[in-house]
Parts: structure tokens; C-alpha cells; sequence
């Protein structure tokens, strides 16, 4: 699939000779259309320079940028004034309204820098953040969040393609932020490609992507909390079971846009694939699944059978709290104690482990480890 934003050794340096200051230094990644981007970094990294050259508020000083096809160096001043407003909706952290016009009038002043104005299609958007009844108030009337979402609204109106937002819930409360995240990931379900600079690591974890700079440059972060490697757990399980000729499917709680965000995660972490329209594993995943897997329907088995609990229910919650904190040694020992079930209590096949060749039999250690597992978990 051809890259919908392109970047290729880009630089952007300030000054020259000792006073040399390299904003963006060397950076070259892709962007697919649809897709969700974290730009993330300590102050002064580069977050924001990155952001204006991708939004053709700056040109690089060397490497090239090109958005869906079109290299953004071979544009005039006047062209890439029209290709951006045509391209590109941007939401600032400071809001950037214009005092004296209402929030309908912000809507349709970028209208005007556009073609021309529609008070239908400014209403429209105003709409889309919730704030129609809002629409005569000027930005003094209106809250932090309410005035965010204007800005949202303005980004909006000529339909772009991209959605560019410097942390754009910098200056809001806890309850405005969740608004602004829920605004955004609307319009990350609708298709549009959003990058987004932002500091907050929880802003950050809803995204597809995340870039992490370092002085211009962009350092490799593939560290995952315990949350996030469960919730990838979750979904090798579930592609497992669709493999198996199975009526237990094993269920989840993510949304569709949710899914795609963590299989796009997982696909650039090497977990999964998706070639023509489809989920799949590579062999990294593969095993990963293949041990998960294991570990649950061990679980299963073992609260069932040693444990002595029927509910179905609380069999299935219990397992997937236990099977994260079992480590390779005691899964092979919990098994052993159980006699190497090939089947969990829906019938669905265990996957075999070392200890199934080898015909070794539980011991006291063996129980007494997996018992404080049982207690840890």
C-alpha cells in the first residue's frame, strides 16, 4: 500500500555555523491514510517543527515530504497555500480564535481562506462537536473545552484529509480532555489520518502509532506496559480460536476502532499481519498465541478440575487474571499435576507443551509453586 504521508531524510535547521540548530534532524517515516500518529518527546525534541513541516507551515531544509503523492517542495508559495487548506485541518493547543467573531464566524473564516463561505456546512460542523446551540457565542463566552472544540469544528469544515492537533487538550480539564479524545477518535473512525503532538502518555496509547524524538530524531520505543502486552494477549487469542473448528470463540471487549488500533500496533511490532484485508500471524505471533493459548486453557482445566469451580463464568474471569503472571517453568508444572489434559472444558484442544514428551511426574514443589501463583494472582 503506497505511503499516504512520506517523509525521507527530512532536516530543518535554524541558523548557521556555530548558532546551527537542527529542529528535525534526518527523519524518515510513513504514514498510511486512516492512520492515527503520536508524535511524542520531551520539550524541545522537535515534536512541534516536525508538525508544521507535515503541515506545510515550514519547508524542510533538506529531504523530501510528499502527501498523498505530491512532493510539497514543488509547490509555489501560492500552491501550497491551496494545498494545505484544501488538505489539512489544524487544532492548536491555544485555541487561536478570533476574539470579536462568534463561534459560527470562526467556522466560516476558514471557509473563506478555503473558496467560500456556507453557513449550512459551518452549522454542520459545529454540530458534529456538539456545540450548535453555541453558535452565536463569542470565544469570552464560551469554556476552555467549548472553545477547543470550535477549533475542532473550524479543522473540520473543509472536510481535510488530515487532521494535525499540537496537543490539543493542553489546556483542559480532565473532563474536556475526554470530550476532545472522544471528538478525535470519531474522526479517526471516519478514515481521516491524524498526527498529533502531544506529552500525555494516556493521550498517547490511543493512537495506531507512536514516534518518540529525541533532539530531531526519532528513537524506537517498543516498550509496552503490562496493560497494553494484555491487551495484545487478547487479541492473539482471539485470532487463535477463528483458526480452530471451534464453536468457542474466545470473545473481547474492543471496540472496531479499538481493534484496528492494536493491530496496527502489533503489525509494526511484528505480532501479525494484515495482507489483503486480513489478520493474521507471523511466526513471532504465531508463538506468542500458541503460549498464550496454553496458559488459558491450562488455567481453565485447572480451576475446574483441582479447584472444584463449575461456573462457566467465573471460570473464564479467573483464567484470564491467572494465565498473565504464569511463567513457562510453572504452566509445564501446572500441567504435569493435571496429567497433560488435551482439551480445555469446551472441548478446545490444549496445545502441547515440553513436559507432554517428557513423562515427568508432579512433585511437591510443583504444587506448592503453582499454589502461590494462585495466591499472587
Amino acid at each position: 500500500m503506497a505511503a499516504f504521508i512520506e517523509l525521507s531524510d527530512v532536516t530543518r535547521v535554524y541558523g548557521s555555523g556555530t548558532t546551527e540548530v537542527r529542529a528535525v534532524n534526518g527523519i524518515t517515516f510513513t504514514a498510511q491514510q486512516g492512520e492515527w500518529i503520536a508524535i511524542m518527546g520531551p520539550s524541545g525534541s522537535g515534536k512541534t517543527t516536525l508538525l508544521n513541516l507535515i503541515g506545510c507551515l515550514d519547508q524542510p531544509s533538506g529531504g523530501a515530504l510528499c502527501i498523498g503523492g505530491t512532493n510539497t517542495a514543488t509547490l509555489s508559495r501560492s500552491e501550497l497555500a491551496r494545498f494545505r487548506s484544501e488538505t489539512i485541518g489544524f487544532v492548536f493547543q491555544q485555541f487561536h480564535l478570533v476574539p470579536h467573531l462568534n463561534a459560527l464566524e470562526n467556522v466560516m473564516l476558514a471557509q473563506y481562506f478555503h473558496s467560500m463561505t456556507d453557513k449550512g456546512e459551518a452549522l454542520a460542523a459545529l454540530k458534529q462537536v456538539g456545540l450548535e446551540g453555541r453558535a452565536t457565542h463569542l470565544p469570552s463566552q464560551l469554556s476552555g473545552g467549548e472553545q477547543q472544540r470550535v477549533a475542532i469544528a473550524r479543522a473540520l469544515v473543509n472536510d481535510p484529509k488530515i487532521i494535525l492537533a499540537d496537543e490539543p487538550t493542553g489546556n483542559l480539564d480532565a473532563e474536556n480532555q475526554r470530550i476532545v479524545f472522544r471528538l478525535l477518535s470519531d474522526l479517526h473512525a471516519q478514515g481521516r489520518t491524524i498526527v498529533m503532538v502531544t506529552h500525555d502518555e494516556n493521550a498517547g496509547k490511543l493512537a495506531d502509532r507512536r514516534l518518540n524524538l529525541e533532539h530531531g530524531r526519532i528513537r524506537q520505543n517498543l516498550t509496552f506496559s503490562a496493560e497494553e502486552n494484555q491487551d495484545f494477549d487478547e487479541v492473539l487469542e482471539h485470532l487463535w480460536t477463528r483458526t480452530e473448528q471451534s464453536t468457542h470463540i474466545e470473545s473481547h471487549d474492543f471496540t472496531e476502532v479499538q481493534w484496528r488500533r492494536l493491530i496496527n500496533t502489533m503489525a509494526q511490532i511484528g505480532l501479525v499481519t494484515t495482507e489483503n484485508g486480513k489478520d493474521g500471524f507471523t511466526p513471532k505471533g504465531y508463538t506468542r498465541a500458541r503460549n498464550v493459548i496454553r496458559r488459558h486453557r491450562l488455567a481453565e482445566r485447572l480451576f475446574r478440575d483441582v479447584l472444584s469451580i463449575q461456573d462457566e463464568a467465573e471460570i473464564e474471569s479467573s483464567a484470564c487474571k491467572f494465565e498473565h503472571i504464569l511463567s513457562p517453568e510453572v504452566t509445564d508444572r501446572m500441567c504435569t499435576l493435571m496429567g497433560h489434559p488435551e482439551a480445555c472444558p469446551h472441548g478446545s484442544p490444549i496445545p502441547r507443551g515440553e513436559c507432554c514428551t517428557s513423562n515427568r511426574l508432579p512433585d511437591t514443589a510443583d504444587l506448592t509453586s503453582m499454589m502461590h501463583s494462585i495466591k499472587r494472582a
